[in-house]
């Protein structure tokens, strides 16, 4: 009987201690971040780190979103004219 009790605990203790390494649910709500940016104020929406969308709103203008093209780093387009290409390429580096 003792030996059974032994085992119920070890096997609760190595339970719980699994149960607490748990990695942390993923967040349903995206976290944003607002910037000034010259005249236009830029809102970036994360969701676990992970930039997905970027909201950019001229002084003057109407706010237009510019969001991932393919899962690829750094590739975004207009989700109102998704066919206009946005130029990412790096002039200069030091």
């Amino acid at each position: 009987m003792r030996a059974l009790n032994r085992l119920l605990l070890a096997s609760l203790l190595a339970f719980t201690t699994l149960a607490v390494h748990a990695e942390d649910p993923v967040s349903a709500e995206p976290d944003v971040t607002i910037r000034q940016d010259g005249d236009r104020t830029i809102q970036e929406y994360r969701v676990n780190g992970f930039l997905y969308a970027v909201k950019v709103t001229p002084k003057g203008g109407k706010p237009y979103f510019l969001v991932r093209a393919d899962g690829s780093d750094g590739n975004f387009v207009r989700s109102d004219s998704p066919d206009m290409l946005i130029p990412a390429w790096e002039i200069f580096s030091w």
